[in-house]
């Protein structure tokens, strides 16, 4: 268990902000107001997200691997990580669902309908829900995880001086 505290202590700080940037997203008006802007700006979450992974996986480097890390630990690291956070997601994804902004549903729902990007509120509400978005963030936390550490590690391993 001891190996894993780092990847566990930076899925937490992971799964803490998403919910600030979704209480952010809420209060500015993205998912309420200004929801037309919302499938555009939400994507400016990778970027704190790469931040907190690349943070994550130097915290592991420096504390654990005493600054001598090599490509395929991180990898190791970043997949334990990605795995954590995607096991936390679906909580994560109850708090902002029900607790943050239980509005979010119902308006986008209305929102999608009205400019028909769905027909019918039945296929708007099968799309937007609890269920679908916990596995997606569940599997899209896990994939987009492992893609930022692939990538991530190419710049993070210690370089051999041979």
């Amino acid at each position: 268990m001891k190996n894993v505290t780092i990847e566990i202590k930076w899925a937490i700080f992971f799964s803490l902000m998403t919910l600030a940037w979704m209480f952010l997203e809420k209060i500015s008006g993205l998912h309420s107001t200004y929801i037309d802007y919302h499938l555009y700006l939400t994507n400016l979450f990778a970027i704190p997200a790469i931040w907190m992974m690349v943070l994550a996986l130097k915290d592991k480097k420096k504390n654990f691997y005493h600054g001598q890390m090599s490509y395929t630990q991180g990898l190791v690291s970043g997949i334990i990580l990605s795995v954590f956070i995607a096991l936390i997601s679906p909580l994560t994804q109850w708090v902002i669902s029900y607790v943050i902004t239980p509005e979010y549903f119902p308006n986008v729902i209305k929102r999608s309908v009205e400019i028909g990007y769905f027909a019918t509120t039945e296929e708007a509400e099968a799309q937007f829900n609890y269920p679908n978005y916990a596995k997606q963030s569940a599997i899209g936390s896990l994939v987009m995880g492992i893609l930022t550490t692939v990538i991530a590690m190419l710049f993070l391993q210690t370089k051999n001086k041979g």
